[in-house]
C-alpha cells in the first residue's frame, strides 16, 4: 500500500497544482475583464429594493365607505365615520400570506376627512362616534403592518374639498403640517403616494363653489418633497411626474408592452394632461429613472360599496392583472378597500387567497434553475459573465457580452423535456435598462422555433406561451441600447 501511495501522490499533487493554476488563471482573467459600464441612468438603491417588492396595495378607507360616494363633496359629517370593527391586522395578515411586501393607506382623501386624529383640523376620526373619539386610523394600520411584516406608506391628498382656504398660500402649508405628522408619529414609510386630482367643485368650508389652481406651480412640490425627505430620505415619491416612481398612465392594470423605467421630468407635473401615453411606455432616452407604478382596484370602484361584492375580480382576473404588471416590468397597486365594518370583505379575501394559490402554481418550480446554459458571446470570456449565471438562482450574477456586441442570445437546456407554459426574464438594471427587443425560442420538432416576441425587459418580462413540450429554450437579444446584461432566464 504504502508503495502504491508513492507512485499516485505525485500524480495527485500535480493533478492539485495544475487545478489550482487553472483557477487561478480563471480568476485573474476574470478580474482583467472589466464589467459593463453603467447605462444611465439607473436606479437608486431605494428604487431597485422598491422594484423587488413587486406587488403592494392600496387601502381606501374614509366617509366614503359610508356614504356610497367615490369622491366625497368635503360637507360629509365626521358622524357617519363609525367602523364597527376595524381590524387593521386583518388587512396586513392578509396581504402578507396573498404575498403583497407593503400597504399604502388614504390618511385622507379629496373630501378632507382624516383618518387620524390631525391637531391641525376638526374634520378627523377625533369628531367621529368611533372609539369615542380617540381612535386613530393611521395607527392601527401602522402597527399592523410592522406585526405582520410588510411596509408601510401613505396617500395624503393634495386636494381638499372640505377646506375654506383651499387654492391659497396657507392650505400648502397646512398640507404640510399635515405631511410632517405623518412623517414624524408613524414609524418609516416607504412611499408617498399623490394624484393629479387638484381643483374643482367643493364645499370649501361653506363657499359650494368651483375652485382652480395651477398645478404646475401651487403646491411648490420641490419644497414640500424636500420637507419630507428632511424627515425620512427613504421615501420614494409616485405621482404622474415622480420623482422616484410615475404613475402608469391608466387605472385598469395595464403597464405598457414596451416600458421603459427611464423618463424626462422636466415638463412634467401631477395633473398634467395629455400624456398618459408617455406615462405607460416611458422614454428610451428619458433622463431620470423614474419606473411606473400600476394602480389597480379588485372591484369596480375604489373605496366599498355593497353593490359591488358580487363584482370583486377572481383569481383568474387578479393572475392576468400580475402579467400585464409584473409581468411587464413594473408593480402592481391593488387597492382592496374595508367594508363598513373596517374589515376586508370575505369576497376579496377569497380572491386574494385564490390569486395566491394561481401564483404558486405557475411560478413555484423554476424547471431552469441550476440548468446548463450557453451563449453566443461571453464577454472577454470571463466565467464572471457566463451564461450558467442566468441560471444559478443568484440576484448579482449576470450573463454580458462584450462592449460591441448589441444582439446575442443565451440558450438552456432543461435537464428533461417539460411543458413550458412561461419564460421569465430580467435584466441586471443596476447597469440600466438596455433591451430594445428580443424574441424566445423553443427546441421542437427538430428545430429552434419561435413563440413570443417583446420589446422591454427591464426587471422582470413574463411571456406567457401556449404550452409546449420541449427541453431547450432560447432567448435571443435582437437589438439593445449597450451590450446585453441578463440576470435571470426562469422557465415554468
Amino acid at each position: 500500500m504504502r508503495k502504491l501511495l508513492q507512485k499516485v501522490a505525485p500524480a495527485f499533487i500535480l493533478f492539485i497544482q495544475v487545478a489550482l493554476y487553472v483557477d487561478a488563471q480563471q480568476a485573474g482573467h476574470a478580474k482583467s475583464v472589466p464589467a459593463p459600464a453603467p447605462l444611465l441612468p439607473v436606479p437608486s438603491a431605494k428604487q431597485l429594493a422598491w422594484h423587488k417588492m413587486e406587488m403592494n396595495a392600496f387601502v381606501h378607507f374614509t366617509t366614503n365607505t359610508y356614504t356610497g360616494l367615490e369622491w366625497g363633496n368635503g360637507d360629509e359629517s365626521a358622524a357617519i365615520f363609525n367602523p364597527t370593527a376595524l381590524n387593521a391586522l386583518q388587512w396586513a395578515t392578509t396581504l402578507k400570506k396573498a404575498g403583497f411586501k407593503g400597504m399604502i393607506l388614504t390618511c385622507k382623501h379629496h373630501d378632507g376627512f382624516c383618518l387620524w386624529p390631525s391637531k391641525y383640523t376638526e374634520h378627523s376620526v377625533k369628531q367621529s362616534p368611533w372609539k369615542n373619539g380617540k381612535g386613530d386610523v393611521v395607527r392601527e394600520a401602522a402597527d399592523a403592518c410592522k406585526k405582520a411584516g410588510i411596509q408601510f406608506g401613505v396617500y395624503l391628498s393634495p386636494w381638499d374639498r372640505n377646506r375654506a382656504d383651499y387654492g391659497q398660500p396657507s392650505y400648502v402649508q397646512y398640507y404640510r403640517n399635515q405631511l410632517q405628522e405623518l412623517f414624524t408619529q408613524y414609524g418609516p414609510l416607504f412611499e408617498m403616494w399623490f394624484d393629479g386630482a387638484n381643483g374643482g367643485k367643493g364645499y370649501y368650508g361653506g363657499a359650494n363653489e368651483v375652485r382652480k389652481i395651477d398645478r404646475s406651480t401651487y403646491y411648490d412640490w420641490p419644497g414640500t418633497l424636500k420637507l419630507v425627505r428632511g424627515m425620512q430620505p427613504n421615501v420614494l415619491f409616485f405621482s404622474d411626474a415622480g420623482p422616484d416612481l410615475r404613475w402608469c398612465g391608466n387605472e385598469n392594470g395595464t403597464a405598457g408592452l414596451t416600458n421603459w423605467n427611464t423618463i424626462s421630468t422636466d415638463t412634467l407635473y401631477a395633473g398634467k394632461a395629455g400624456v398618459e401615453h408617455l406615462l405607460n411606455t416611458g422614454s428610451a432616452d428619458g433622463k431620470q429613472w423614474v419606473p411606473s407604478e400600476v394602480d389597480v382596484s379588485i372591484r369596480n370602484g375604489w373605496f366599498y360599496h355593497a353593490t359591488e361584492d358580487s363584482l370583486v375580480k377572481n383569481p383568474e382576473r387578479l393572475f392576468e392583472l400580475y402579467l400585464t404588471t409584473v409581468g411587464r416590468g413594473s408593480t402592481l397597486l391593488l387597492n382592496i378597500p374595508p367594508d363598513k365594518r373596517g374589515l376586508f370583505h370575505e369576497n376579496d379575501v377569497k380572491a386574494l387567497q385564490g390569486f395566491r394559490r394561481l401564483l404558486n402554481k405557475a411560478f413555484g418550480n423554476n424547471l431552469a434553475l441550476h440548468a446548463k446554459a450557453t451563449a453566443s458571446n461571453v464577454r472577454g470570456n470571463a466565467a464572471a459573465y457566463a451564461a450558467a449565471n442566468v441560471t444559478d438562482g443568484k440576484e448579482n450574477t449576470y450573463w454580458a457580452a462584450d462592449d460591441s456586441v448589441t444582439t446575442a442570445d443565451v440558450a438552456i437546456n432543461l435537464p428533461a423535456v417539460k411543458t413550458v407554459a412561461y419564460i421569465l426574464v430580467q435584466e441586471y438594471i443596476q447597469l440600466g435598462q438596455r433591451v430594445k427587443s428580443f424574441a424566445v425560442d423553443v427546441w421542437a420538432n427538430g428545430q429552434w422555433q419561435q413563440v413570443a416576441e417583446g420589446t422591454t425587459i427591464g426587471y422582470k418580462r413574463i411571456c406567457k406561451i401556449a404550452p409546449v413540450s420541449t427541453g431547450k429554450i432560447r432567448v435571443r437579444i435582437t437589438a439593445a441600447k449597450a451590450c446585453p446584461v441578463i440576470s435571470n432566464v426562469a422557465v415554468y
